[in-house]
C-alpha cells in the first residue's frame, strides 16, 4: 500500500512546474538558430586566443575588484555582541 501511494506522489511531482527554470528559458530568443558544431579537426587547427594590450588593463581591474571583495568577506562573521549574547546561552524562565 505505501509502496503505492509513494510512488504516485513521486509520479506527481514530476509534472510540478518549475517557475525559475521556465523564467530562465523565457529570458533567451526562441527563434534562434544553435549554435553550429564544427569538426574536431578545424577546433584543433584553430588559432590560439591572444590577448590584446587593452585586456591587460581590464582583467588587472578585475582581479583587484575581485581581491577587494575577498578581503570584505574575510571579516568576522558574527559581531562581538551577538557572540557575547551566544556565549551567555538560553536562560530558562
Amino acid at each position: 500500500m505505501w509502496r503505492g501511494v509513494i510512488i504516485v506522489v513521486v509520479s506527481l511531482s514530476a509534472c510540478a512546474e518549475f517557475p525559475d527554470v521556465d523564467a530562465a528559458l523565457a529570458k533567451g530568443d526562441a527563434t534562434r538558430d544553435y549554435p553550429a558544431l564544427l569538426p574536431f579537426e578545424q577546433l584543433l587547427n584553430a588559432e590560439e586566443p591572444r590577448l590584446a594590450d587593452t585586456d591587460d588593463e581590464a582583467l588587472r581591474a578585475r582581479a583587484d575588484a575581485l581581491r577587494g571583495r575577498a578581503d570584505a568577506l574575510r571579516g568576522p562573521v558574527i559581531d562581538g555582541n551577538t557572540r557575547g549574547r551566544m556565549a551567555d546561552g538560553v536562560r530558562q524562565p
